[in-house]
C-alpha cells in the first residue's frame, strides 16, 4: 500500500523544466522569452507596463520606464538562468545572468525594480539601498507594483484613481498616495465606508486629509 502511494505521488509531481539559455526577449521589467520560455525573474516585482507613477508634476508610465531598463541590460546578450520554480501563470521563476552580472539585482540596484519580499528576501538590501540613494522608482512617486494590480481589480482603480481613502478607528478620514509609508499596508473596505480618489483635490472636498507620513 505504501508503494503504491509513492508511485502516485511520483506521478503527481510535474518536472520543474530548466531554464534555457540564450537571448532574451523582453515583455515587461521583471519578465523575459528566452527561446519558447517564459521567464520570470526571481525576487523582484517590477511596475507593470502602463502603471503611472509622479514625477515632480509630470505622470509617466513607470512601467514602460522599467522594461526599457530591463531591454537595455539584456538586449543582444546571452542569457545563463537557473530555474526556481514555476509560478501559477505558467511561467519559469528564475535568477538569470548577462555577462556573469544577476539581471534582477542590477536592476534593483538602479532603482527600477523592488524586492519582493512575498517570494524573496534576495534583494531586500539593494532595494534600501537604492532608496537610500533616492535612484529610479524612489525618487518618484508610484505604488508597489503588487499593490497596483490589487487596486486595478477595482473600477476606480482602473480610471487612474490611486489615491487611498482609509477610515481610522477613531472615525477619521485620511488619505494616502502611492509611495507614503502606510500605502502599502492600508486596505480599502467601500462598505466601511472607505473609497479611492483621483486626486487629492477630490479626497479634501469630501472630507478626507493626507497621511502625516
Amino acid at each position: 500500500m505504501r508503494a503504491l502511494l509513492t508511485l502516485c505521488l511520483l506521478l503527481m509531481v510535474t518536472p520543474l523544466a530548466a531554464a534555457p539559455v540564450g537571448p532574451a526577449r523582453v515583455i515587461d521589467g521583471d519578465t523575459l522569452e528566452i527561446g519558447e520560455t517564459r521567464v520570470r525573474l526571481h525576487g523582484i516585482d517590477a511596475p507593470e507596463i502602463g502603471q503611472p507613477c509622479r514625477d515632480g508634476g509630470e505622470v509617466r508610465d513607470c512601467g514602460r520606464w522599467a522594461a526599457e531598463a530591463l531591454r537595455a541590460r539584456v538586449e543582444g546578450r546571452v542569457l545563463r538562468c537557473e530555474a526556481r520554480d514555476r509560478d501559477r501563470y505558467g511561467r519559469v521563476v528564475a535568477r538569470c545572468e548577462a555577462g556573469g552580472e544577476d539581471v534582477a539585482a542590477a536592476l534593483v540596484r538602479a532603482g527600477l525594480a523592488f524586492a519582493y519580499r512575498r517570494y524573496s528576501t534576495d534583494y531586500v538590501d539593494a532595494e534600501a539601498r537604492a532608496r537610500a540613494a533616492g535612484r529610479g522608482l524612489h525618487r518618484v512617486r508610484i505604488a508597489r507594483p503588487e499593490d497596483h494590480r490589487r487596486a486595478a481589480r477595482t473600477p476606480e482603480r482602473a480610471q487612474g484613481c490611486a489615491i487611498k481613502g482609509n477610515v481610522a478607528r477613531d472615525g477619521e478620514r485620511i488619505y494616502h498616495l502611492p509611495g507614503q509609508q502606510f500605502y502599502a499596508r492600508t486596505r480599502i473596505s467601500e462598505r466601511h465606508g472607505e473609497r479611492w480618489f483621483c486626486s487629492e483635490a477630490e479626497a479634501r472636498a469630501a472630507g478626507w486629509r493626507r497621511a502625516r507620513r
